[in-house]
């Protein structure tokens, strides 16, 4: 069993499409067996991704802030709730709960909490798999965005491999349980220079 995180939108977005994503990743994540472990809130894709992982029967672990707890945002009917300080407490304590993470379409905070984690994989301080369940092309302009900065020279090709991307939640579910990506840290001595990433000598 896995401890998968999901980052994901506190909406639920305009085209319903979405939240029946959310609620297919959660049916998939305890059919699989594994443990869902989120930000805590009953609102939008965050609420839908939970539901539906209890409705299966799975166990749901959800991570909270005390404002937004204070805001009564949280779920009440989760295996558990674990309320901390603030939002890099809440990151750090779902990182540390990570076998795998999975991202389901969100915005400014789904984008900070899922650029983290990567960078700490960039970093070599964690190894957790980074899975983007890109529904319906939403995450399409990431992965181009991704593609020009390794062509550009601003990140390794290993790195970039990172930004992992599946199209169905059982395509994602099994990506988040692999190991990532082989990589070299950004800052090892002797790694090779953006120009010989590019073949140049």
């Amino acid at each position: 069993m896995a401890n998968i995180v999901v980052f994901c939108g506190s909406s639920s977005g305009f085209d319903p499409k979405y939240r029946e994503a959310a609620v297919e990743l959660g049916t998939e994540i305890a059919e699989q067996g594994h443990q869902l472990v989120y930000g805590g809130g009953h609102v939008g894709l965050m609420g839908a991704v939970a539901d539906a992982a209890l409705a299966a029967g799975g166990g749901v672990t959800g991570v909270i802030t005390e404002q937004l707890h204070a805001l009564e945002v949280g779920h009440t009917g989760l295996t558990s709730l674990e309320i901390e300080l603030d939002m890099h407490a809440r990151k750090a304590r779902m990182a540390a709960l990570s076998d795998g993470v999975i991202v389901l379409p969100g915005g400014f905070g789904t984008c900070d909490e899922t650029f983290e984690i990567l960078t700490w994989n960039q970093l070599g301080l964690v190894a957790i798999p980074v899975v983007f369940f890109d529904v319906d092309g939403f995450y399409q302009p990431l992965f181009e965005f991704v593609a020009g900065a390794v062509s550009a020279g601003f990140m390794r090709p290993d790195h970039g491999a990172l930004v992992v991307r599946a199209e169905t939640a059982d395509g994602a579910v099994s990506m988040a349980t692999q190991p990532p990506a082989a990589f070299m840290a950004k800052w090892v001595d002797g790694a090779p220079s953006a120009a010989a990433d590019r073949g140049e000598r």
